[in-house]
């Protein structure tokens, strides 16, 4: 019962929660309960997407270009449509457990550089937990989509604003820069350094401010990097 309830305490009281999390190596029903809200987000958003926009603006314009059948169209929405729908479902129940087995592979790596040795299942643990914050931003996401009659990429991206590139006025570059100024990854980042200095014996301190660079790394890597040389 104390697994059950121990996801619920993280966000009640994080430092303790966390802590107790970690000490107890409790990482199985926060998976879960990850993997769950982000594959009912990836189902809540496949379901009200409207792919319309996105394939029509895609189809060639230029001048002696096949035409393109209205069945066609309709084919390619609907094949847009379901490949949406398996992905979210893939990135809830697949892509999120392996992430969180990746973070805690990369703090084993970070206890092994500081001379701080732990327990994997404490690193999984503290992974797990840290993660709990983008579960919760997944349910909400999914609740809010539920309620839409229909979602554009540009609504579907504004559904539920949680960082600073939804400001107005700025340069693509700035709104990749400020994607990382994001209130539940800096949430998530707090827990992560609760959850190693829990595992390890680093000082709090030290530990925040190396859950800190390791999102900064994987910021501008994802929000600046990868998109910057997609052309976007």
């Amino acid at each position: 019962m104390t697994s059950l309830v121990q996801p619920a305490r993280v966000f009640v009281d994080p430092l303790e929660g966390t802590r107790s999390a970690v000490e107890g190596r409790r990482w199985l029903w926060p998976l879960i309960l990850l993997a769950l809200c982000v594959a009912a987000s990836g189902v809540a958003y496949a379901l009200r997407w409207d792919a319309t926009a996105s394939i029509v603006g895609a189809l060639p314009t230029e001048v002696g270009a096949p035409a393109v059948s209205e069945s066609d169209i309709a084919e390619q929405i609907q094949t847009a449509s379901r490949k949406a729908l398996v992905g979210g479902i893939a990135k809830g129940l697949i892509v999120m457990p392996l992430s969180v087995l990746l973070l805690a592979c990369i703090l084993w790596v970070c206890a092994w550089l500081f001379n701080r040795p732990a327990s994997f299942g404490q690193l999984m643990a503290a992974a797990a937990v840290a993660l709990l914050p983008i579960a919760l931003y997944h349910l909400i996401y999914a609740v809010c989509a539920s309620f839409q009659y229909s979602l554009t990429d540009l609504r579907a991206a504004r559904l539920v604003p949680s960082n600073l590139s939804l400001l107005g006025g700025l340069t693509p570059k700035m709104e990749r820069v400020l994607r990382g100024v994001d209130f539940f990854n800096l949430w998530s980042v707090g827990l992560l350094g609760v959850g190693f200095s829990t595992a390890t014996g680093m000082r709090l301190g030290r530990s925040l401010v190396l859950a800190l660079v390791l999102y900064v790394m994987y910021a501008g890597i994802f929000f600046i990097g990868l998109p910057a040389g997609g052309g976007k």
